[in-house]
């Protein structure tokens, strides 16, 4: 008696093409699915448009995300966009957000740092012992080319004072300016242009708007827990940092007071060339020294009454030597 025969070729051929069916449907019941869009109004967190999201799909692009009291608009593929604030504690208060040519979230966060308190400054490294720094992750490929606010200044400062302030600051950053006896090796150039009425992008909760090309410096209403924000824009460069395309710096002369001469009886105001000088720092693509540096120009606070941040540490000066 013969044995049981199995199937016929056409058998074998029906029972292997049900079979890669079948795996296939199991396959794509386990890929990873894309995150949901976000509802259809008013701002998001980065919960609602988390990262591998797509702007295109969940038609994002002018939204507004935000982060641990932070915030941005959302902008097109392609570029990136990074909000950091200069606060009254040295909290840290700033993200990134990043969106790729195809349409696709990324995110970057600050580390959380500690806040300030009475006699840190005095436990940590003096400036040109302290080699920490970070880096933002972008840089100026060719020369930051920026405009004067033409609305009221710090200080109560003229339009000319003002200018002489911030060039200041930039050339402190652009030459790697220190009393720690580092020649100039940072090769980042930078050039006034003229006062203009258009305005930094960064509204009254201190968040980043919509670039208008116009890298501004002004002053307003930020919200009461930053002193300065700058906001930055970028785009991919194939083996380097991110090309700057825009920087945007505004202080806060709604909250805090600010002076360009210290004195013996200042109780609450802000050195400008001091803040200002951070604030370079990170167009030029530094990001903030954390918690333990205190003495560092790049750390989240610049102190009340203080000129220490109007010269750069030895961290300052590496995260600088280190983009350029």
């Amino acid at each position: 008696m013969a044995g049981r025969r199995g199937p016929g070729t056409l058998g074998r051929a029906l029972t292997a093409f049900v079979l890669t069916v079948s795996l296939a449907v199991v396959c794509a019941g386990e890929a990873a699915r894309a995150p949901a869009c976000p509802p259809a109004r008013g701002e998001l967190t980065v919960e609602d448009l988390p990262a591998g999201s797509s702007v295109r799909a969940c038609r994002a692009v002018g939204r507004v995300v935000t982060h641990d009291g932070a915030g941005l608009v959302v902008p097109g593929p392609g570029t990136t966009v990074s909000v950091d604030a200069l606060t009254t504690d040295g909290s840290a208060h700033g993200f990134t957000l990043a969106v790729a040519a195809d349409g696709t979230v990324s995110y970057a966060y600050e580390a959380a740092h500690a806040r300030a308190r009475p006699g840190r400054r005095a436990d940590a490294p003096a400036p040109c012992t302290d080699g920490a720094y970070s880096t933002a992750g972008r840089k100026e490929y060719g020369t930051y080319e920026w405009f004067l606010g033409d609305g009221p200044l710090p200080a109560r400062l003229s339009g000319v004072q003002a200018r002489q302030v911030f060039e200041a600051a930039v050339a402190t950053i652009t030459a790697g300016r220190n009393d720690c006896g580092y020649g100039d090796a940072v090769t980042a150039r930078a050039r006034y242009l003229s006062t203009t009425a258009a305005e930094a992008g960064v509204d009254r909760e201190s968040r980043c708007l919509r670039r208008d090309g116009v890298s501004v410096w002004d002053a307003g209403d930020i919200g009461p827990g930053a002193v300065a924000t700058t906001c930055s824009w970028s785009r991919p460069v194939h083996g380097g940092p991110d090309r700057l395309l825009e920087a945007d710096v505004r202080f806060n002369t709604h909250d805090h007071a600010f002076t360009d001469h210290p004195s013996g009886d200042c109780t609450g105001a802000y050195d400008l060339l001091s803040v200002a000088t951070h604030e370079a720092g990170h167009v030029f693509g530094l990001a903030h020294a954390g918690s333990g540096h205190e003495n560092l120009t790049m750390y989240a606070s610049s102190f009340a009454c203080s000129t220490d941040a109007r010269t750069l540490g030895k961290g300052d000066v590496l995260g600088l030597r280190s983009l350029y």
